[in-house]
C-alpha cells in the first residue's frame, strides 16, 4: 500500500509500506493493506512506518527505530485518511 505523510512545510514521505502505526485521539492502532476505509484524527504522537525494502527510504525527515525495516516520525496531531490501498497522513 502507499503512504504519503504531508505537513504543511513539505511531503515528508512517500512510498510503499507494509503497515502503519498511528497515535489516535483513542489509542494506538495499525492500518494494515487491505484494512476499511477510515478517516481518523490524530493526537500527539510517534507514527511507525514498517517497509519491505529500507533502502527506497530515505531517512532525512524520518527517524530509524533500529528495528531493521521500521521507522518512525513524530507528529503533534494530524488526520489519516485510508481508502484503497492508500493512506494519506496529515501531520501538524
Amino acid at each position: 500500500m502507499n503512504l504519503d505523510i504531508l505537513t504543511p512545510e513539505a511531503q515528508v514521505f512517500h512510498g510503499e509500506v507494509t503497515a502503519v502505526t498511528l497515535p489516535g485521539i483513542d489509542g494506538e492502532f495499525q492500518v494494515l493493506n487491505g484494512h476499511a476505509a477510515i478517516i481518523s484524527a490524530l493526537k500527539p504522537g510517534i507514527v511507525k512506518i514498517y517497509v519491505a525494502d529500507r533502502s527506497t527510504v530515505s531517512t532525512e525527515q524520518l527517524n530509524e527505530t533500529g528495528d531493521g525495516n521500521v521507522f518512525s516520525y513524530n507528529i503533534n496531531g494530524g488526520v489519516v485518511e485510508m481508502l484503497g490501498d492508500k493512506i494519506v497522513l496529515l501531520a501538524d
